[in-house]
């Protein structure tokens, strides 16, 4: 039982060790977050206080840092999270910036969603704590992978 086990992370470590399976991993992170921001938004009923006015912003953050981390995978957690950082707190910051064309679009479901509809702070706060918990789930999966590799050796 074990040894099927550890194959199974062998496999998943040795696909996300591939460039195609890192994207994919990644591609697979942002299509969840996204479903889980948009499921935020959706049943806030259902969520705790806490959690539903937090989580959306949180969430968009994280999927920014998952998708900067797609389209640079060999480079650092780091950079991507600084990356989704700056992204994140410009799109927040466009928000201080009211002329009529912009927030037409800002009145669209689409609209609303990339670009948010008015300046707070505490949005950057929600960024930076779903950017830090993206980087710290992508470090806790690079470590699973790397040490079910090093199972996998030290059984053969």
């Amino acid at each position: 039982m074990i040894r099927k086990y550890n194959s199974r992370l062998s496999l998943i470590q040795r696909y996300a060790a591939s460039r195609q399976g890192t994207r994919l991993l990644y591609l697979v992170a942002i299509i969840l977050t996204m479903l889980l921001g948009l499921a935020s938004r959706r049943y806030v009923s259902l969520l705790p206080h806490w959690l539903a006015v937090h989580a959306g912003d949180a969430l968009w953050a994280a999927m920014i840092y998952w998708g900067i981390r797609l389209l640079s995978w060999p480079r650092s957690c780091w950079v991507a999270g600084i990356g989704a950082g700056v992204f994140s707190y410009l799109i927040e910051f466009s928000q201080l910036y009211q002329a009529d064309w912009i927030n037409h679009i800002r009145h669209t479901t689409l609209g609303a969603l990339i670009l948010g509809k008015g300046f707070l702070v505490a949005d950057l706060l929600r960024y930076t704590a779903g950017i830090g918990i993206a980087m710290a789930l992508d470090v806790v999966i690079n470590w699973v992978c790397q040490s079910a590799n090093i199972i996998h050796r030290q059984e053969r």
